[in-house]
């Protein structure tokens, strides 16, 4: 793999695919309402849980689940019981999601804010100098966010130390860690070098073409060889291209590289 050209190829596609023009539809385009990082985290914590299936249903799902927030989750969160919860989303459906999953998840989140103040400090507490990934705050902050009953939550949260890619958290946390012209940010004191590639279909397959990786199972150890050759390529933010590769992949442009 000559990492030389690699890198220019991918900064080449980097400034043509990474702007805010070319979002919509994807989820992140909600997290875009929310100056406040504490709404922000919320809605996107609940967005990427939910990033799964058709596009039009996920836009759907999603809208009326923020909708019924109003304009701060936060306010919203912090005013509710189980029982509320239940009123508002329990006729909810989201392929594997039911309302019960749901409101069980917005619960937990309720819980970690009563806690910590917030899912940024919550997160922070598992981070340390020595680790080389997010991957150990992942593991504790879902930890605290189940609280030992992961199956209320369904699909919606991922367990990491199952082996699970958990592409959709650590999509959350690229949208909360890096900014950008697509990424918001606002996760200031987590570094983006640290970050783990949320491996989807088109992430993996591009991998595979470019060498990147050889395994053929779309697993943690998959997402942790993809970001470490990431990383020799950019070392400060081994993320930086999943917004453009995910964007050709989708939309057949995968020879461009």
């Amino acid at each position: 793999m000559n990492l030389p050209a690699l890198f220019n190829d991918l900064e080449s596609l980097y400034h043509q695919y990474n702007c805010r023009e070319r979002v919509h539809p994807d989820p992140l385009i909600f997290l875009y309402r929310y100056p406040d990082v504490r709404d922000r985290e919320i809605a996107g914590l609940l967005a990427a849980s939910l990033a799964y299936g058709r596009v039009a249903q996920i836009f759907k799902s999603l809208s009326g689940v923020l909708q019924q927030m109003g304009p701060s989750p936060l306010n919203f969160i912090l005013q509710s019981t189980p029982q509320s919860l239940m009123e508002v989303y329990g006729r909810f459906s989201h392929r594997f999601a039911t309302g019960n999953h749901l409101a069980a998840l917005i619960w937990a989140i309720r819980n970690i804010i009563s806690r910590y103040g917030s899912l940024y400090a919550c997160f922070l507490l598992g981070m340390t100098p020595e680790a080389d990934t997010v991957l150990p705050a992942l593991i504790r902050f879902v930890s605290e966010l189940t609280g030992g009953h992961p199956s209320e939550m369904g699909h919606l949260i991922p367990l990491p130390e199952r082996g699970s890619a958990c592409k959709r958290l650590n999509l959350f946390l690229r949208w909360m860690v890096r900014k950008d012209d697509v990424d918001p940010g606002g996760w200031t004191s987590v570094s983006a070098s640290k970050l783990i590639i949320p491996l989807d279909v088109h992430i993996h397959r591009m991998g595979l073409r470019l060498g990147l990786t050889q395994r053929k199972q779309a697993d943690m150890r998959t997402a942790l060889e993809i970001t470490g050759a990431f990383r020799d390529i950019c070392p400060d933010d081994p993320v930086r291209y999943d917004f453009t590769l995910c964007r050709m992949g989708m939309n057949g442009n995968s020879h461009d590289l």
